[in-house]
């Protein structure tokens, strides 16, 4: 059930950086959802247990992303934002990823957020500021993949993966 073959086939293209945009929105509030789990855990702590937990719910969400992402990414080669949107991630030379890959891709693809994240802490920044700085560092980001050659994200360049146009799979054929 592989959609490798259909890959090899079509021309390794990277999908326009509007449409990687979208995806990422759409990322974004599926990611919302996601993040809401950690929140679940830490308030069934609190009640099964009558004491507040000492574990900040923010890393169990990152690990929970990086599980995400990584199941994802080097089972299917999309998540339901990039199947929307037809983007695949592939290895630079159009395999698909290994779940180390994956993994380091995740990691990778923090620099999205963490310099103005930084940034907006060294600062101060709280609140409106703090996602004020993190918008336009996400901004600024996604327009760095002009400068790339075959306008890549710096992550994916690092990592040795790219986003590519991943066309429609066929529709099954019927039976006689």
């Amino acid at each position: 059930m592989s959609s490798t073959p259909a890959l090899a086939d079509a021309p390794l293209r990277a999908p326009s950086l509007k449409r990687r945009m979208a995806c990422f929105v759409y990322e974004a509030l599926i990611l919302f959802g996601i993040g809401l789990i950690p929140g679940a855990i830490g308030a069934l702590f609190v009640a099964v247990s009558g004491r507040e937990h000492g574990v900040e719910l923010r890393y169990i969400a990152f690990i929970i992303y990086g599980l995400y992402f990584t199941w994802f990414w080097s089972r299917r080669g999309q998540t339901l934002p990039m199947q929307t949107w037809r983007i695949r991630v592939v290895t630079a030379d159009g395999a698909p990823l290994t779940a180390w890959r994956a993994l380091a891709r995740y990691l990778a693809s923090w620099a999205w957020i963490a310099p103005a994240w930084a940034l907006a802490r060294l600062n101060g920044w709280a609140g409106k500021d703090l996602f004020a700085a993190i918008g336009v560092g996400i901004a600024a980001y996604a327009l760095l993949a002009l400068l790339h050659p075959q306008r890549q994200f710096w992550h994916d360049a690092l990592c040795g993966t790219r986003l590519v146009d991943a066309p429609p799979s066929p529709p099954p054929a019927r039976p006689a």
